[in-house]
């Protein structure tokens, strides 16, 4: 049996003399090393790491810009083949605060997908709950579980895992789209399966159907089927493609109730949808929470916090963006990353010659539901730049006009 004396400890103690440690003697230098020996760490040496006030994710933010991925995705397409093996022609996102790992964040994966005119991508399962959403074209339809679904641009397509899934192009245009999975969140926990499916798919799946059996099923607002033959059997949503056409309904209604002064929005100028399983009215994925946020010309967002990681993908529209202490400017496709408790806020540049909306839309997935089923969800909204110059305007009127009724009494 291997015991602590059969390799070199990878545990390192040092010694701090500091408010609140113990004084450095050799005695306790002694007792250090007494630790390193037997693999153990005490606690007054690392609780400011392992217990900080707030969260400090090693995530940090970052931007990423969609014409670049584009054009190495496409250049991806030329070079690397599509199969076993590498499976997916898909290129992730590295966060540069999480030492090199594949990650968005330590929770998510985010990436983009490409697939060459008339190329399938061969059939697998996994473990880990994923999704689509496309930035643009058409022309590709993922089949899950044997039933062809289209992706068209502004489409948001979850997938379950576990969940039999293969691609095909069936035009002469290459196609790329965002990929959302839980893979960091799997690894780090190290409940991962993974399985090869069928090299190909049958000639009946590799067909172009406008709508899936899942949306002729579970497509209809305020419906779902009675029949105990198609009620779910895994967790995730039933409903393989959510339709740009009803999400964009949904936001421009939100909107149009806010000018005509009813309630809706999360705030002025600040439309939001939030996509649901049909079957049971929660999020979509067990462990990905996904959302549609759209927001008005000039309009801004209130910086806001919360405990858990985003990445979002800007859909349509133009604007500034600051996420901690980074600002940048955003157009479509352009992605970027929200680690846990950073503040973030948005303000939309968009109009007419940059958004069909005449709107900045960002597309939203984060880690919440995890957070919540931990009970460690936690979230606090700060008032927005407008609101507080205009707090200190006023407290600064006030406080002249008070000066003033003071200067008069003396003078009386």
């Amino acid at each position: 049996m291997t015991t602590s004396l059969d390799f070199e400890s990878p545990v390192r103690l040092k010694a701090v003399a500091a408010a609140n440690l113990p004084t450095v003697t050799p005695a306790l230098e002694e007792l250090y090393r007494g630790f390193e020996k037997e693999l153990l760490i005490p606690l007054w040496t690392e609780i400011g790491d392992l217990m900080p006030v707030h969260p400090r994710s090693k995530a940090v933010p970052h931007r990423w810009r969609w014409d670049a991925l584009r054009a190495l995705a496409a250049r991806a397409g030329e070079l690397v083949p599509v199969g076993r093996g590498g499976e997916r022609r898909a290129i992730a996102l590295a966060n540069p605060g999480l030492a090199g790992r594949p990650f968005a964040t330590p929770t998510l994966w985010a990436a983009i997908q490409y697939l060459m005119p008339g190329e399938n991508a061969p059939e697998h399962r996994h473990t880990q709950h994923a999704f689509r959403f496309v930035l643009e074209g058409e022309g590709v339809w993922t089949v899950v579980g044997g039933d062809p679904v289209a992706m068209r641009r502004g489409d948001f397509l979850p997938q379950a895992g576990w969940n039999w899934h293969a691609h095909h192009n069936a035009t002469t245009q290459p196609m790329a789209w965002i990929d959302g999975l839980d893979i960091p969140l799997q690894y780090i926990t190290e409940a991962q399966f993974f399985e090869f499916g069928r090299d190909e798919i049958s000639d009946g799946e590799r067909t172009t159907p406008e709508r899936s059996r899942a949306e002729r099923l579970w497509g209809h607002p305020g419906l779902a089927p009675v029949a105990q033959a198609v009620k779910p059997t895994r967790p995730g949503s039933p409903l393989l493609a959510y339709r740009w056409e009803n999400t964009d309904r949904a936001l421009s209604d939100q909107l149009a109730l806010e000018r005509e002064g009813y309630p809706g929005t999360v705030e002025p100028g600040h439309a939001a949808v939030r996509y649901t399983d049909p079957a049971t009215g929660g999020d979509v994925l067990p462990t990905i929470r996904v959302e549609l946020h759209r927001i008005a010309r000039n309009a801004e967002t209130r910086p806001a916090r919360e405990t858990g990681s985003s990445v979002y993908a800007v859909f349509d529209g133009s604007g500034t963006v600051t996420v901690g202490e980074q600002t940048w400017s955003v157009s479509r496709g352009d992605l970027f990353v929200v680690p846990s408790w950073q503040p973030f806020s948005a303000k939309s540049q968009a109009g007419a010659t940059d958004s069909d909306s005449g709107a900045l839309d960002l597309f939203r997935f984060s880690d919440s539901p995890v957070f919540e089923a931990l009970k460690l969800n936690r979230s606090s909204t700060e008032a927005s730049p407008a609101a507080s110059t205009q707090a200190s305007t006023q407290a600064s009127t006030e406080a002249s006009t008070a000066d003033e009724a003071r200067a008069k009494g003396d003078a009386q």
